[in-house]
């Protein structure tokens, strides 16, 4: 059973690689029963797509002053 270090860890590894079918299985039932890494992984997907908009924003605006 995948503790919550671990589980962190892959969630954060899934942001620089894809994650083997053993490992996206493991996360995803740790996520479906443990409430804090299931938050935690929203939040990461929420400061993602944050992250994204900031810097296509930050792009659209170097463009417009070309």
């Amino acid at each position: 059973m995948m503790n919550c270090r671990e589980a962190t860890q892959l969630m954060s590894a899934s942001q620089e690689r894809e994650l083997s079918l053993a490992e996206r299985m493991s996360l995803g039932v740790h996520t479906m029963m443990c409430k804090g890494c299931h938050n935690y992984k929203q939040q990461m997907g929420t400061l993602r797509t944050i992250t994204r908009a900031y810097a296509k924003g930050k792009n659209e605006q170097l463009e417009n002053k070309s």
